[in-house]
């Protein structure tokens, strides 16, 4: 019984951190694949990923200290990425990418000398989600709340946002996210439930893109717990599976629906994509 419950204690917070990572993420992610901009997670959280090395090699300890220098470089990264996608619109999508070698490069070339830099490394690629505590959401469960409910006031209010704002909110639901369950899962949990449900009907594909990550996190977190196996790598694979299940069980058609690109529209229970939705200017051409 003591073991049963010593279990339940740490899979439930890991839950806890993997729903509010879900929360903002499986929206966005629709959205991502809509402007065709895959690899953006991966570029902002690798971003903010070189702030918290940044912060550790300054020795800042504390967890404000830790969030605001991850932020800051989200943030930076974000702007840059509005400026490149106004400039040179037709290659954003390569532009992100050398984004993300340069800031996976410069994280590389910071901990160099670091006698740990490799293990702390792993912790940022791969997470320690099974080590999050209560404690540790609270900031992000009000930061998550306060992004969803802006983009629902946008969205009733029907006011479209900038790519500026579509940026920036990317980037603090990164920020938080990395620090949780490390960059590989931030992009599993953004991309691979939005291509599992791609082909469901819009009414339906938002519900069912929850559905598909919170098992995919559920399974993931008791699987590891079972196996001894690292838990941020076992939700990928339970996530993906799922995934290509949802996609094989789905309709074969949906009559024109939005995932497939800018021209298709957005669903209406999305309200992060309802309201950050902008076709890039390419596409207006």
């Amino acid at each position: 019984m003591n073991a049963i419950l010593i279990e339940l204690g740490i899979v439930l917070p890991a839950l806890l951190a993997g729903m509010l990572v879900l929360a903002t993420h499986v929206p966005l992610g629709q959205q991502v694949l809509r402007r065709g901009i895959v690899f953006i997670d991966l570029a902002i959280a690798q971003i903010a990923a070189l702030g918290v090395i940044t912060a550790g090699l300054l020795d800042l300890q504390q967890d404000w200290q830790i969030q605001l220098a991850a932020g800051s470089a989200a943030l930076l990264g974000a702007l840059l990425l509005t400026w490149t996608e106004k400039r040179w619109p037709e290659v954003q999508e390569a532009q992100i990418g050398v984004v993300f070698v340069l800031a996976a490069s410069g994280g590389l070339l910071l901990l160099a000398n670091n006698p740990h830099g490799g293990e702390h490394l792993r912790d940022l690629l791969a997470g320690q989600i099974l080590w999050v505590g209560y404690p540790q959401l609270a900031l992000p469960a009000l930061i998550t709340a306060l992004i969803l409910g802006f983009f629902a006031w946008r969205r009733q209010s029907a006011r479209r946002e900038s790519g500026a704002a579509f940026y920036l909110a990317f980037a603090l639901a990164v920020t938080l996210s990395v620090q949780l369950v490390g960059v590989y899962l931030v992009f599993a949990s953004l991309i691979v439930p939005a291509l599992g449900v791609r082909r469901a009907p819009p009414a339906r594909r938002l519900a069912l893109a929850y559905l598909v990550g919170l098992g995919g996190y559920a399974s993931g977190l008791l699987l590891s717990l079972a196996t001894d196996l690292p838990a941020g790598a076992l939700i990928v694979w339970c996530l993906s599976l799922l995934a290509m299940l949802a996609y094989a069980l789905g309709p074969r058609s949906t009559g024109g629906s939005g995932a497939a690109g800018p021209s298709h529209g957005t669903p209406p229970e999305c309200a992060v994509c309802a309201s950050a939705h902008r076709p890039r200017p390419d596409e207006q051409a």
